[in-house]
């Protein structure tokens, strides 16, 4: 039996969108800049996906620019509006437990002398909008923050933080990377006051190597990849057809049936949840109840290092991860779980279980007998 339970570093993709890239990579495999038939073929595909997804959050198609996934869209979304706007101001504000994507984008601009402010987080790594607004200022330009944890699944208040913002100055800029929030919430980006989203394909079941950046068209914003214009000069690059299409397929396969699936998820998370904590020696981190995004589960296992007990499971066809895929490389401390207060002994003896429409409750039956079975042994191991 193979479980697959780390949905929030990738997903399985859609059959209907793995058919519809290989049919465009194979077929329909035009460049959107020719003139002839396949161009004009090509350009239709194009279209067709930035409508669906623009429909999606209610939004217009040319407020849809392709990226190559979540970390470009964040720095386009970054880069591309502190350098446009810095005439305005050079204030940022971001928190202090985002994505790598945001973070180091901020250190960038930083060293181009941008002041970035980093608001700390509760125990349940949710902002509080008093710290939000007392950072505000009037050379403060954009503020970004990330709609659902990919850690934790804490989900951020972006309609109030949105509001707040508007009342304060609404020449402010507010981003959010929804790459963990897009097609496990209905997100409008007009009614929640975003002025910029970041979207990655992956997450939602379509291929890896594709994401688009939600732009309203009142931001000024400037290009940071440099060539033959396409996408209304915002993003050079031959546009990635196949990949753009086959997005789109995900983006009407996650939403259809949605709240029946979101239903379903919390239901799978709640359950997990109420088990998991039978366990002795587990903690759970971050929202436990319905606050929290209906996919992830963060828990920290009490005397095993974490990336003992990934294996152990492993070894037992259960694929979890020990914190962010994206940070595996370069292996530390979690700031997200530093954030939220977890003491220092659980900081890497924490797990991530995340789930997708995929998931059922054999699995995590599964899971749960597995770590039964697997934490005494390890706990007597480790005091060895």
């Amino acid at each position: 039996m193979e479980i697959y339970l780390d949905n929030s570093a990738t997903t399985r993709c859609y059959e209907s969108a793995a058919k519809l890239m290989y049919e465009l990579m194979t077929e329909h495999y035009g460049n959107t800049s020719s003139m002839h038939q396949r161009g004009v073929e090509a350009e239709r595909y194009r279209r067709e996906a930035a409508k669906r997804i623009a429909r999606s959050m209610k939004v217009e198609e040319k407020e849809i620019c392709f990226t190559s996934g979540g970390t470009e869209s964040d720095n386009l979304a970054l880069l591309g509006c502190a350098r446009a706007n810095r005439r305005a101001g050079k204030h940022l504000i971001t928190t202090s437990f985002e994505h790598a994507a945001i973070l180091n984008t901020m250190k960038e601009l930083e060293e181009e002398g941008f002041r970035v402010t980093y608001l700390p987080v509760d125990e349940r790594g949710i902002v509080r909008l008093s710290d939000l607004e007392e950072a505000l200022c009037d050379d403060t330009i954009l503020v970004s923050v990330m709609y659902v944890n990919n850690e934790i699944g804490s989900v951020q208040p972006i309609q109030e933080i949105g509001e707040l913002l508007k009342k304060q100055n609404h020449k402010i800029l507010f981003h959010v990377d929804a790459v963990q929030a897009y097609g496990k919430f209905r997100i409008y980006p007009k009614k929640l006051g975003i002025d910029l989203m970041s979207v990655s394909s992956h997450k939602i079941h379509g291929p890896k190597g594709v994401g688009f950046l939600y732009v309203d068209s009142g931001v000024k914003i400037q290009p940071i990849l440099f060539g033959g214009g396409q996408q209304r000069d915002l993003r050079s690059g031959t546009e990635n057809v196949p990949g753009v299409a086959a997005m789109a397929e995900a983006v009407k396969e996650i939403y259809t049936g949605f709240e029946e699936k979101t239903e379903r998820l919390y239901s799978l998370r709640e359950y997990f949840i109420q088990e998991i904590k039978q366990i002795e020696g587990t903690v759970v981190n971050g929202p436990q109840g319905r606050e929290g995004a209906p996919h992830i589960v963060s828990v920290s296992f009490a005397g095993v290092r974490s990336e003992v007990l990934l294996h152990a499971l492993e070894d037992k066809g259960i694929y979890v991860s020990a914190g962010s895929a994206c940070s595996s490389n370069h292996p530390a401390p979690s700031r997200t779980l530093q954030a939220i207060g977890v003491k220092k002994e659980l900081l890497e003896s924490t797990l991530r279980f995340s789930f997708c429409e995929f998931t059922t409750k054999e699995e995590l039956d599964y899971t749960l007998a597995a770590l039964r079975e697997l934490l005494p042994v390890l706990r007597r191991f480790t005091r060895r």
